[in-house]
């Protein structure tokens, strides 16, 4: 058969014996030992299994019909091989045998971009060279080459394109350090650290017609006569994200012939109406976006660019200058623009633009009406954004259905009235449509269900009414985001008529929406159910726990009731539970242990019992907030343990026992805890650090507060913290720069500890209402960052610390109420701000801002100080007060009760006496008892 076909063939006929033979292989199909070699290599080139059908079952299979093979339609030998992505991660960087290409000898293509190569095994490129010496294009990018390839590339001189980007070169290259390619057209070192003398040193390469150095770690300015801008032939060049700055050198204009230019993430300034790129007429794409250039809106400078098709100046400064009355000769497909400080309308050159498939005039500035002429007069429109501006008025509709229309986002702008009833009609491909953060009113047009293409739709932070239509939940069944937040939307959330099975994120937040949470969800594929802030009822539903990949669930603010159902064990991916301001009762299920779980808020609830093992394998665990519940027990030691919490909130329930030891090292590393309003007892423990004998830990040191192998979650929601008497909510960078321990109305006794004074990232330190005595110490100097510190109501003696006044933060401050002695701080800096009531309550303390003085005949009889011996027993003698005090009082006993016995009516007047006392004192206590003091204040 085979012979049959080459008789066939004419040139068979005429050839002599040797190329017969030749060509019979060729008529066979591909080269024999060119199939042969794909074989050798598909072990080291299919371990994602993208080359299956390189098979060697058949003998006769062709080998030029295989995937990522190209054979030459004349010789039948293989020209280009595309091996890009063929590995997989698991699989591991390697070393490449590059004599596995020596067969391919009429190769002209080789593509092995992101194949982890680390480079060659004992002999590299350099054997190639003699072979493959037709080889014009070689891709090695995404890999883990290093500069000593490159000497390895010498001998490939028909190379016309050279892609080493995305290696890791580990010392900046010169040109010269490249091969001398005379016949080099594209050359690719993104991400190759180079020297800047890079950019003038090019020039050699006088054939270059595309230069890519994006992320090269380039500094200063752009050459401003030799090297660069000798490349006459150059067609592309990208030096986007690197550190280049200064205006454009005038020496860009010889770049006649320069189609697209990438200047983007860098540092460039001037005005762009004075600069080369007005004369460079020959661009096509042009690249400026996150510069600080200043660009005219009306793009005057391009306006005989007839071959420009896209610009890109978004984050630059956008002016707004005379406009020229002539056309542009310039029809783009896409313009992006951005900051604008008052743009006021659309610049005129866009109403004579008809080819727009992409528009983006987003934080503009820009007034006026819904451009809906824009739509009218560029059919093919695709996207257009026109986020943050001050658009307003009612959106108007094009005159006819855009059917080619995928995104509008108007998010942010001042329109308002209802949106109009067809919308759904007139844009009926759209895929993403964001008109949130308006004024539009009325409810939400049914014709939303003819939008069966659309993925993404977010009307949140407006004033619609009404309830979801029903078409919506029908129709959009390509939804999978939908964010209806902050509206008047009332009624059932959805009805029994649902289709939205994609829908994997609903945001309902801050809406009026009752009744119970519809059972309609459990047949979509949430990921994120945010219903927080509305009017829903009812039990937690137990289906919520069959959304295997649910990862955020924020119900709270409800009036939803009843127990965490035991279903929600199996969220395994669940990463933000809240249900606090409910009414959920009974205790945390012990099997809820989601590996995943980030954020925990169930305050203001009524959950209760002692604290399971719930949680106790929260290893990313970051927020926990149990406060202003019924939990009642020992704070369990496993919350030591845990190693990325940074939030703890345990305030306002009726938690006993002390402050676990596994909480020690935790006090440094969380930025807020609150145990306050417990019936917590003992002393604080006094194992703060792993080493109290080392330096105070630096507030400035990031790896301190972050541990590098526990990234910050962020909490996504408030968080509410007392501080100076208050009861704020922190949420963003404020939250993530707030550090504070609240201990308050416990039951706490034994000295503070000294290693508290450590705690330097503080802003509040809150010990009131305690039992804790002993001396202030000295180490809460230390305090840098404080700004409320409250130790009133407790039992501490001795002096206050004169090195506290070095506290330049501290704007609250009360050690009222203690048995403190001595005089008070020297009335400077912060101290000078502090009135009467920081000191009040203690009878030995002296000076202002107290009404007492302290004098040295004052002092000696109110404070008399303890010899050396008795330093350390305090001021009397304990044993022989208490002897003296209990004999005293038996005396004084006898002798009221022999005169009651003796005189009866001072009797009646006694007791009379005694049941005023008593009501008098019950009253007292009722009224101004400290724990009530402490509950008045949540």
């Amino acid at each position: 058969m085979y012979s049959m076909l080459c008789r066939m063939a004419p040139k068979c006929v005429w050839m002599g014996v040797a190329m017969v033979l030749a060509e019979m292989r060729w008529c066979y199909g591909c080269w024999e030992q060119e199939r042969i070699a794909l074989l050798q290599l598909k072990p080291f080139f299919d371990s994602s299994l993208t080359l299956q059908n390189w098979a060697d079952a058949e003998e006769g299979s062709d080998c030029c019909q295989w995937e990522r093979v190209e054979c030459s339609s004349t010789t039948g030998r293989v020209t280009q091989l595309s091996l890009n992505n063929t590995r997989d991660l698991i699989s591991g960087k390697w070393y490449l045998n590059a004599s596995l290409f020596l067969a391919f000898e009429e190769l002209t293509s080789l593509y092995l971009m992101g194949n982890l190569i680390l480079g060659c095994e004992t002999e590299g490129f350099e054997r190639l060279s003699a072979r493959l010496s037709n080889l014009e294009v070689l891709d090695l990018s995404y890999n883990f080459f290093n500069e000593s390839i490159l000497p390895s590339l010498n001998g490939f001189s028909s190379l016309k394109s050279l892609n080493l980007g995305y290696n890791q070169f580990t010392l900046p290259i010169q040109a010269q350090d490249l091969p001398n390619f005379e016949n080099l057209e594209d050359l690719f070192l993104d991400k190759i650290s180079l020297n800047n003398s890079f950019l003038q040193r090019v020039r050699v390469m006088t054939s270059l017609k595309v230069l890519s150095l994006s992320g090269c770690g380039l500094t200063g300015l752009l050459p401003n006569a030799q090297g660069l801008c000798e490349l006459i032939n150059l067609q592309m060049l990208d030096v986007s994200n690197n550190d280049l700055r200064g205006t454009l050198p005038w020496c860009l204009v010889n770049l006649i012939s320069l189609q697209q230019l990438d200047l983007s993430f860098n540092q460039f300034a001037g005005n762009i109406s004075h600069s080369p790129l007005k004369n460079l007429t020959s661009l096509v794409d042009l690249k400026l976006s996150n510069n600080h250039f200043q660009i005219p809106f009306s793009l005057g400078p391009f306006f005989y660019h007839s071959n420009l098709r896209q610009i890109n100046g978004q984050y630059n400064e956008i002016y707004v200058e005379t406009e020229l009355h002539s056309s542009p000769k310039f029809q783009l497909n896409s313009i992006l623009l951005s900051g604008c400080g008052n743009c006021g309308p659309f610049p005129n050159f866009l109403y004579h633009q008809h080819d727009l498939q992409i528009v983006d005039l987003s934080n503009m500035t820009l007034k006026g009406s819904f451009p809906n002429w824009l739509l009218t007069n560029n059919t093919r429109l695709e996207v257009l954004h026109l986020v943050n501006n001050s658009l307003s008025g009612h959106l108007e509709l094009p005159f006819h259905p855009h059917i080619n229309l995928s995104e509008l986002d108007i998010s942010n702008n001042n329109f308002h009235n209802h949106i109009p009833l067809e919308i759904g009609s007139y844009f009926p491909k759209l895929i993403y449509l964001n008109m949130s953060k308006n004024g539009f009113d009325g409810s939400i047009p049914s014709s939303f269900g003819n939008m069966s293409s659309l993925e993404i739709l977010d009307l949140s932070d407006n004033q619609l009414s009404g309830i979801i239509p029903e078409l919506l939940a029908i129709g959009c069944f390509s939804l999978d985001t939908l964010i209806l937040s902050n509206n008047n939307l009332q009624g059932h959330i959805f009805s029994e008529h649902f289709n939205l099975t994609k829908l994997w994120w609903l945001q309902l937040d801050g809406n009026n929406f009752s009744g119970r949470i519809s059972n309609c969800l459990s047949t979509s594929s949430l990921s994120i159910l945010d219903l927080r802030d509305n009017h829903l009822s009812g039990r937690i539903p137990g289906w919520i726990g069959n959304l295997s990949y649910l990862r955020d669930l924020v119900i709270s603010n409800n009036h939803l009731e009843g127990p965490i159902p035991l279903e929600f064990c199996q969220l395994q991916y669940l990463e933000v539970l809240d249900l606090s301001k409910n009414n959920v009762s009974g205790n945390l299920p012990s099997c809820f242990r989601p590996s995943s779980i980030i954020h925990v808020y169930l305050s203001d609830n009524g959950i209760e019992g002692p604290m399971t093992n719930a949680l106790s394998d929260g290893r990313f665990l970051t927020t926990f907030d149990l406060s202003n519940n019924r939990m009642t027990g020992r704070i369990p030691n496993w919350i030591g343990g845990l190693p990325a919490l940074k939030f703890l909130l345990l305030k306002n329930n009726n938690f006993d026992g002390e402050i676990p030891l596994q909480m020690c090292h935790q006090f440094y590393r969380l930025s807020l805890i609150d145990l306050s309003h417990n019936n917590l007892s003992g002393p604080i423990p006094s194992c703060l650090t792993p080493d109290l004998s080392a330096e105070p830990p630096d507030p400035n040191d990031v790896s301190f507060l972050d541990p590098p192998f526990f990234p910050f979650f962020e909490p996504k929601r408030p968080l509410k913290f007392t501080t100076k008497h208050f009861s704020y909510s922190y949420q963003g960078k404020i939250l993530r720069l707030m550090s504070g321990l609240d201990l308050s109305c416990n039951k706490l006794t034994g000295n503070i500890p000294s290693e508290i004074g450590y705690l330097s990232r503080s802003h509040v330190l809150n010990l009131s209402y305690n039992g804790f005595t002993g001396p202030i110490p000295s180490t809460f100097s230390n305090l840098e960052q404080i700004e409320s510190l409250d130790l009133s109501y407790n039992n501490l003696e001795g002096n206050i610390p004169f090195q506290l006044t070095k506290l330049n933060y501290l704007s609250v401050f009360s050690v009222a109420h203690n048995n403190l002695s001595g005089m008070t701080p020297e009335r400077t800096q912060q101290f000078a701000t502090f009135d009467a009531s920081s000191y009040e309550g203690n009878p030995y303390l002296c000076g202002l801002p107290l009404p007492k003085n302290c004098t040295s005949s004052t002092e000696s009889l109110s404070w008399p100080r303890a010899s050396a011996m008795d330093e350390d027993s305090g001021f009397l003698d304990m044993n022989v007060f208490y002897a003296s005090f209990t004999v005293s009082y038996i005396f004084v006993l006898l002798g009221i009760f022999l005169v009651l016995c003796i005189n009866p009516q001072w009797r009646h007047a006694w007791f009379y006496l005694i049941e005023m006392c008593i009501s008098s004192c019950q009253y007292s206590v009722v009224s101004n008892m400290p724990k009530l003091f402490c509950h008045g204040n949540k």
